[in-house]
């Protein structure tokens, strides 16, 4: 009698996963909204790089790469599908250069060299190599790539060709920022999470959940999610820009964006009379550089970013001391 091989298990396609993706791309919209309000002037310069805004922002991110992660298990639990995934491997890295041809022209001074599409093209790669590695050792590799950064940076990553693994002395500026250190631990994390669910019977029983028909146009976004990705962008941008021409934003000099940027990110250390004769400081010193105009069309380049650090210490140490002094700070 001839015995039939068992046939593996397979993974049915979760609707709870698409619709963790398809709430991400939805942060995400609202994320990138906002920052395009302040783009164009219509909330205070640097607002969504500081508090609670950069914390959604990182969360975001978090969750996409998490999800990469989870959704490589799900695919190649039985074995790698080389003609998917190279497909896929195919769209997303194709996207991701585009996504940086089109910001080396249209925004020089915040170039997306390395952003989530390059993030989630390479963590693809990579994470192949943890397809078959215990649970528990992809969580301890996840959290030696997210602890990376606290004690490996170095100037040696400071050249260009480097910016990619995230451990330069100085993070490159960039509008969408996502190196391999520490991002890379998000898909491991979501690997390993992906490995327990399958290996504790929890996908099965998450199979059958099916969210009403409110979920609907979520779940079409999370089934289209890179088009969702590449189109949304383009869309908040011309609806805002067409707003702008009824209603301008009102215009600021570029001496108050930066003082009430740096406003912003100071007092999420100091108190505000500090913070603000720090700032007053940092820009006078700044403009005594001739670097203003730098910071804003993104002419900056090492030599610059450690003198804005050698400027930060100084006028650190200054306003201190006429505190301590009781004189005028």
């Amino acid at each position: 009698m001839n015995v039939q091989p068992v046939p593996p298990k397979k993974t049915p396609r979760l609707s709870a996963v698409d619709l963790a993706r398809g709430a991400a791309l939805v942060a995400m919209a609202i994320y990138h909204f906002t920052w395009d309000l302040e783009f164009f002037g219509y909330t205070d310069p640097g607002m969504t790089a500081h508090g609670g805004w950069k914390l959604f922002a990182r969360c975001i991110a978090s969750s996409f790469l998490f999800l990469v992660g989870f959704s490589l298990f799900l695919a190649h639990v039985n074995g790698v599908r080389w003609r998917s995934f190279s497909w896929r491997l195919a769209m997303v890295a194709g996207a991701a250069l585009a996504i940086s041809a089109v910001t080396y022209f249209a925004v020089p001074g915040g170039f997306i060299f390395f952003g989530i599409l390059h993030q989630i093209a390479l963590a693809s790669v990579l994470g192949l190599a943890f397809l078959r590695v215990p649970a528990v050792v992809t969580i301890l590799a996840a959290a030696a790539v997210i602890a990376a950064p606290f004690f490996l940076r170095s100037p040696f990553f400071d050249h260009a060709a480097f910016w990619w693994v995230g451990l330069s002395s100085v993070n490159p500026r960039s509008n969408d920022y996502v190196p391999l250190f520490p991002w890379f631990g998000a898909v491991l994390l979501g690997l390993a999470s992906a490995k327990i669910a399958y290996g504790t019977g929890l996908l099965e029983r998450l199979a059958p959940y099916t969210p009403g028909s409110w979920a609907k146009p979520v779940l079409f976004a999370s089934k289209h999610s890179l088009a969702f990705y590449l189109i949304h962008q383009p869309v908040l941008i011309a609806c805002i820009w067409l707003f702008s021409q009824i209603v301008p934003a009102q215009v600021e000099t570029r001496e108050v964006q930066f003082l009430k940027s740096c406003q912003t990110s100071c007092e999420e250390l100091r108190d505000t009379e500090f913070c603000t004769a720090y700032c007053v400081c940092m820009l006078d010193s700044i403009q005594a550089e001739g670097a203003l105009d730098k910071l804003f069309t993104g002419g900056q380049n090492n030599e610059l970013q450690t003198k804005i650090g050698d400027f930060a210490a100084i006028c650190t140490a200054q306003t201190d001391e006429n505190m301590l002094e009781g004189g005028t700070p």
